[in-house]
């Protein structure tokens, strides 16, 4: 028997203390041919999401997958999200929630290599850079961890940074 995934579990009770507590539950999605969502709309293969009930009609969060309507532009669409695809849900009112790992769609059932020089597919923990001030975004390059002679990018992706 396969273990069972606790993400569409934390989605679910995520998006249940966003609505108890009067905020806008928010989804960051990679987007894939699995996903159906307004292409005009992804950027650079990510797409951000409101599912709050006003925003929403007919929302399901199964074990598998998201599915809503939702009017872009004024125009009803039907959007279908499978839960591997949801690398982050937030409160958009104050940015907290829990990121995850985007995953292959049949990564949670894919056999263990047997090959003992391979890397493992475990996801391992490492260290974080410290969380910049309030109202500053951090936006460092992935791969250039000690490059400093080019200035600082203005406008980057923001992050979801958890403060105790």
């Amino acid at each position: 028997m396969s273990e069972i995934s606790t993400k569409p579990y934390l989605l679910r009770a995520i998006y249940e203390w966003c609505t108890d507590s009067g905020y806008t539950p928010y989804l960051a999605v990679k987007v894939d041919a699995g996903t159906t969502v307004p292409m005009e709309y992804v950027k650079k293969g990510e797409i951000v999401l409101n599912i709050s009930f006003g925003a929403t009609s007919g929302l399901k969060m199964d074990n598998d997958s998201i599915r809503f309507h939702a009017r872009f532009g004024g125009v009803s669409r039907e959007i279908y999200i499978p839960v591997n695809n949801v690398m982050a849900i937030y409160a958009n009112e104050n940015g907290q929630g829990m990121a995850f790992e985007p995953q292959a769609a049949g990564a949670a059932s894919a056999p263990a290599p047997d090959a003992a020089d391979e890397a493992p597919t475990a996801p391992v923990l490492s260290a974080v850079p410290a969380p910049a001030p309030l109202g500053e975004v951090k936006t460092e390059a992935p791969g250039a961890p000690g490059d400093d002679t080019d200035p600082p990018k203005k406008g980057g992706r923001p992050t979801l940074t958890r403060i105790k």
